[in-house]
């Protein structure tokens, strides 16, 4: 969203097309999560839907208008909010909460067009961008907004969190509103205080900002909306003003890991009290302060979008209680501009999305758990007060720095056909985008081999088709080769010690060392071994294969777990992330082989290059002792793997380039690569 097209002169109609189809098939998935995000709402039974409104649900399952507010303990709104929420009600209790779905799903696409038209313009107009300049940022930020958690937390909790960040994007990004006289903007933000308290920081934004009489308005606006609130609802209003200081306390325990302010977090680490209190104050200040300065810079600098995120950033920090609902403020950061080098462009923005639409156990290992519970406050924090955002008046706030990359080459086959659909990039990519990428992917094809069939008969089946073959073929040299390392107590545990350690160890040294000697290389190897992975995937898929160890009367040993109940297998915490039934293709073999043709091509001397082969060879040896894969699924894993370096040579083209090219390349080596034909490997 941040690196979105600002208009400019129209292509070639064939470009058009293209923008076209995509910008098509964007709006469609759009309108598809949309769908989807409604109707799971819909789907739910009557007494689970809107449970952030309990209090007013009635026998239908909808809100009913009757009764205090703060009966249940589970509304956690202002009075005012109430007094606005009871109307709904009966439009809710009348349509059996169809009307507040959509009416939802309707302020989430609203906030999400005035976020893609609030986008900056071109650093050389100084204006915010045409209509056409954000079409292209519309349905990506329709997608992202329906996609986060804090829209899908409210869609299910019915929570009006939506109402107070449209109000405030009103206000302050729309320029009818935001350039006026200021009453307006002050009314919507005053509105949105009314309904979220701690929204009172843009008023302070506002004065910050030389709208002082929008920043007076919103506080008379507050103020009357308040008193409203009193007047209507005494008993309710003092115990949300009185009695819970503003809301504090209402809801979930404010200790829990759902509440992501700074607050909250104190809490957790088991402060309490008056010292909790006197580290609060300080560090809530501090925030504030530094994170309204940098607001107040980026709107002088004409990027109202991203100083309303910092400042929504802050609120979400500093305020007693940030529910995940109250969050979507961290997801407009996305907005920001970060980095010199184009690559780099992505690295914030897919942090932000990463944080606001998984959860923690996708974002880190399990041993960074806690470290993954705090992603959002952490991404508040950074964007209230360390993310250097770029402004308008950078010299690569248009242009930045461009990724050196290979021009199309001609391959060695020419029976091979070469789609070039990418061009090859030749620089280090951003290792915090790598990281976060490489944790993702692993673990979504962690999540994909454990959901694949693992029915018991069908993979016992096919293990003893592939013991037939094996027969066949006169391979089938597992049982032995197994009961032969059992019997052998080193050999048996240095294999056990080298399956549950190199698998991992081994591939991720490869890459460390081509990531910081051999970047080219680096984008090469790690592309075919992506692709490799997904083909074993799909192996796992199609062919649910039980393991020699969990085959039941052929005798074998499971040197690594012990003796098991085949019927009901135990191995731990694996049992439950890994399907134990997934042995065909192995990719104890294809990363193995992988790490072996890797080290090959950028070995300097022939004997670590048969160092290098000699790992897949160690591998094959130690799956067959430990009785965890057959021979053929050895076969199977170096099928993937060439599999992998197929696909990458059809889509990337060949390997090689000028050694001129690489960027850090020797100097002697580029006057050899001023020779016509003179080329090498990529990274070499």
């Amino acid at each position: 969203m941040a690196d979105a097209e600002q208009g400019g002169p129209a292509g070639p109609p064939r470009a058009g097309a293209r923008a076209g189809t995509v910008l098509g098939a964007l709006w469609l998935l759009a309108g598809l999560l949309a769908v989807r995000q409604a109707a799971a709402v819909l789907r739910l039974l009557p007494e689970r839907r809107f449970p952030g409104l309990w209090s007013w649900t009635g026998g239908g399952g909808v809100p009913r208008v009757g009764g205090s507010l703060y009966d249940a303990g589970r509304f956690t709104g202002t009075p005012f909010a109430g007094l606005v929420l009871r109307p709904l009600g009966r439009a809710a209790e009348q349509s059996l909460g169809v009307v507040w779905t959509v009416g939802t799903l309707l302020l989430v696409v609203a906030v999400a067009l005035l976020a893609a038209r609030a986008l900056p313009g071109r650093g050389d107009d100084g204006g915010p961008p045409g209509r056409r300049a954000a079409l292209p940022a519309a349905p990506v930020a329709v997608i992202l907004a329906v996609a986060s958690l804090p829209v899908r937390n409210a869609f299910a909790l019915g929570q009006t969190s939506i109402i107070p960040v449209l109000l405030v994007l009103l206000g302050c990004c729309v320029p009818r509103f935001a350039q006026g006289s200021g009453r307006a903007t002050g009314v919507l933000t005053g509105l949105a205080a009314a309904l979220q308290p701690v929204v009172l920081l843009f008023a302070v934004l506002l004065w910050l900002t030389g709208r002082r009489r929008a920043a007076v308005t919103a506080g008379v606006t507050f103020a009357a909306a308040t008193a409203l609130g009193w007047v209507t609802l005494p008993d309710d209003s003092w115990t949300y003003w009185a009695h819970h200081i503003a809301g504090a306390g209402l809801g979930e325990a404010p200790d829990g890991v759902a509440n992501q302010s700074l607050h909250g977090l104190l809490l957790r680490l088991g402060l309490r009290g008056p010292l909790e209190q006197a580290l609060y104050a300080p560090l809530a200040a501090a925030v504030a302060v530094v994170g309204l300065r940098r607001a107040v810079r980026y709107a002088e600098d004409g990027q109202a979008l991203l100083a309303t995120a910092v400042t929504g950033c802050v609120a979400v920090v500093v305020a007693p209680t940030a529910w995940q609902h109250q969050q979507l403020w961290i997801l407009l950061a996305v907005a920001g501009r970060v980095g010199r080098r184009r690559a780099d462009r992505f690295v914030w923005p897919v942090l932000v999305v990463l944080v606001m639409t998984l959860t923690s156990t996708v974002l880190v290992p399990p041993n960074l758990v806690a470290l993954g519970r705090h992603a959002p406050l952490l991404a508040a924090l950074a964007a209230a007060c360390a993310v250097p955002f770029l402004t308008r008046s950078s010299e690569v706030w248009d242009r930045p720095v461009p990724t050196p990359v290979a021009e199309p080459q001609r391959g060695r086959f020419a029976w091979v056909p070469l789609l070039s659909f990418f061009k090859r990039a030749l620089n280090r990519p951003n290792l915090l985008l790598e990281l976060m990428l490489i944790r993702v992917g692993y673990w979504g094809y962690s999540y994909i081999r454990a959901q694949a069939p693992d029915s018991r008969a069908l993979a016992e089946s096919h293990g003893r088709q592939i013991l037939g073959a094996e027969e066949f073929l006169l391979m089938d040299v597992e049982h032995a080769f197994n009961h032969f390392v059992a019997g052998v107590g080193w050999l048996k545990d240095g294999m056990n010690y080298y399956y549950g350690t190199f698998h991992f160890l081994v591939p991720l040294s490869v890459l460390g060392y081509l990531y910081v000697r051999r970047p080219a290389t680096y984008r090469w190897a790690r592309t075919a071994l992506g692709f490799a992975t997904l083909v074993a995937l799909v192996g796992f898929w199609l062919y649910p294969l039980a393991p020699p160890r969990l085959m039941p009367g052929l005798g074998f040993i499971d040197t690594v777990n012990g003796p098991q109940d085949l019927a009901h297998p135990d191995f731990g915490a694996l049992t439950e992330l890994a399907n134990q039934y997934a042995a065909m293709p192995s990719l104890h073999i294809g990363w193995s082989l992988w790490c072996g043709v890797v080290i090959a091509v950028v070995a300097p001397r022939a004997w670590t290059r048969w160092l290098g082969m000699l790992y897949p060879l160690l591998t094959f040896s130690v799956i067959v002792g430990t009785a965890n894969h057959y021979v053929l699924d050895a076969v199977g894993g170096a099928l993937v793997v060439a599999s992998g370096f197929a696909i990458q040579y059809v889509l990337t083209g060949p390997g090689r380039v000028a050694l001129a090219a690489i960027p850090g390349a020797r100097r002697g080596d580029e006057a050899r690569a001023a020779a016509p034909r003179e080329t090498v490997r990529a990274g070499s």
